[in-house]
């Protein structure tokens, strides 16, 4: 479902380029945000050089979006996999679904057949 709560197609290339702008943008709010959590590290340490200060930012960030990076793989897979048994469940529960109105439509006939070999005989 789409912010719109309808279902969007991912295949678009419209909406391929909306979710890459969207990726872009989160990456660069996330690289900023650890960035401005790596200066205040840094200033709470006045004894570090300059350079010292921006090694360890850079290694801060870098190590945070690396960490990030693999949240959200393990996040994609986890979804995946959800996704799967959720379409196996669905498909298993749809062709229950079918076999139950295939043996109630059969029933049906059968009780409608039986009802009028009843009347045919009733007639005679």
């Amino acid at each position: 479902m789409r912010r719109g709560g309808h279902e969007a197609p991912h295949d678009t290339p419209r909406h391929a380029l909306a979710d890459e702008a969207e990726g872009y943008l989160l990456a660069h709010a996330h690289r900023d945000q650890a960035r401005r959590e790596a200066e205040e590290l840094c200033a709470r340490m006045p004894w570090l050089t300059t350079a010292q200060a921006e090694e360890i930012t850079g290694h801060y960030v870098r190590r945070r979006l690396d960490v990030t990076r693999e949240l959200l793989r393990g996040t994609v897979r986890r979804a995946e996999e959800l996704r799967q048994e959720y379409e196996s469940r669905y498909a298993e529960l749809r062709h229950t679904l079918l076999r139950r109105h295939a043996a109630c439509a059969c029933a049906l006939l059968a009780c409608a057949g039986g009802v009028s070999a009843l009347a045919v005989l009733l007639t005679r």
